[in-house]
């Protein structure tokens, strides 16, 4: 889907963000295209929070347990000193990232590099969640993923918290978090 292009024969680089709510297949979409990356033998580097402990401390892993193993780090400078030599960077979870983490992904693709990231777009109020709406403008490529909304069937695109909490951040599955859509999140 996603070609390579070039400019007599420049090398450039992209910035790609997957998005959507919690349960709609972000992470799934971000391993499955990481994988690709790798069948094609190029060189990955893959990051996430230091704070998602939830599923591994080390890998990313969807909620349908498929995994790939990853760096978590505390700062996304740390991503540009870790991303020598590579071809493609995985950034899982980026809402849970620093102010400068749009800029690391600008600088990224400026040096050739295809950038893919992962996070939800908005918190469980439904306002925009963390750096994600900084890096969506930056994004050449932006996919949305939608759940399916536990009440009612229809397409989910809301993070709903099921427990009472003010917290922004509250790392959590279906124990803390469930997806619906736009009327049955505002019930």
């Amino acid at each position: 889907m996603f070609i390579e292009p070039s400019l007599r024969g420049e090398r450039r680089g992209w910035i790609e963000v997957i998005c959507g709510s919690m349960f709609s297949g972000k992470t799934e979409e971000l391993i499955r295209r990481l994988k690709r990356v790798k069948i094609a033998n190029l060189k990955v580097e893959i990051f996430k929070p230091a704070v998602d402990i939830r599923y591994d401390e080390i890998n990313i892993v969807s909620h349908d347990t498929n995994a790939i193993l990853s760096t978590p780090i505390d700062n996304s400078q740390k991503i540009l000193l870790l991303a020598q030599d590579v071809d493609v960077i995985g950034i899982d979870e980026a809402q849970f990232f620093d102010n400068e983490l749009p800029n690391v992904c600008d600088e990224l693709a400026y040096r050739g590099i295809r950038v893919i990231v992962a996070g939800l777009d908005m918190d469980y109020t439904g306002k925009p969640f963390g750096q994600m709406p900084f890096i969506l403008a930056k994004a050449d490529y932006v996919t949305k993923l939608h759940a399916i909304c536990v009440v009612c069937g229809h397409i989910a695109n809301y993070s709903y918290r099921k427990i009472p909490n003010d917290d922004q951040v509250m790392l959590g599955a279906t124990d803390v978090y469930e997806p619906r859509c736009r009327i049955c999140y505002n019930k």
